[in-house]
């Protein structure tokens, strides 16, 4: 894989990675956050679509090496779901 191919994977991973933190609400993760959240995302989405037999839904090709664009969303949407639940403090910051 060549450079630019990574660059535009870490960029796809960072877009999934915001429209999932969005999808939650949670506007913590800053652009590293978004990219390993949309990276971290694919992997929990694909093993959860692995799990109960799901379809992959949108594939997106770069330089032969494939990324599932739907479960990094969803799995996005999961971990940040997860995270916020764990780091989330009260009204009144305690």
């Amino acid at each position: 894989m060549t450079l630019v191919g990574l660059l535009v994977l870490l960029v796809i991973a960072g877009v999934c990675g915001v429209i999932g933190s969005a999808i939650i609400g949670s506007s913590r993760a800053g652009c590293l956050g978004s990219i390993v959240l949309g990276f971290v995302g694919a992997w929990l989405g694909m093993w959860f679509a692995r799990q109960f037999h799901l379809p992959v839904l949108y594939v997106l090709r770069v330089q032969n090496e494939t990324f599932p664009v739907v479960w990094s969303i969803v799995g996005a949407a999961v971990l940040s779901l997860i995270v916020s639940g764990v780091t989330r403090r009260g009204p009144y910051g305690f």
